[in-house]
């Protein structure tokens, strides 16, 4: 069955509510869930300024030179261990400036 503009969107926002109370319990790498995030931005019915979002978009510019998500498996094993330092950093960073924004989509879209 095909889902109409409605039902897409809201599968999106329980996408991105997922995806947010993941990174905040811990079960999806906070970097990856940025941005997804970021991406999922369009897709969830809301202007393209919304302050929630646009943090995630913000980590996702920050990250793309680190080898996190699946294109960590064409990465060798020495640049991880060097990058990994950097990658922590970036966590402790993305977190300070997108964790009340993580409870705000969870809020906002875990009906």
């Amino acid at each position: 069955m095909k889902m109409n503009h409605e039902e897409y969107i809201e599968k999106k926002r329980k996408r991105s509510a997922a995806v947010a109370s993941g990174m905040l319990d811990g079960t999806i790498h906070y970097l990856e869930g940025a941005i997804e995030l970021a991406s999922l931005r369009f897709e969830v019915g809301i202007p393209e300024n919304d302050k929630d979002f646009l943090a995630f978009t913000v980590i996702s510019s920050e990250t793309d030179h680190l080898p996190i998500g699946p294109s960590r498996q064409y990465w060798s094993q020495e640049a991880l261990v060097r990058h990994e330092p950097e990658i922590q950093n970036t966590i402790a960073w993305a977190k300070e400036i997108s964790l009340s924004e993580c409870k705000s989509i969870v809020a906002r879209f875990n009906a």
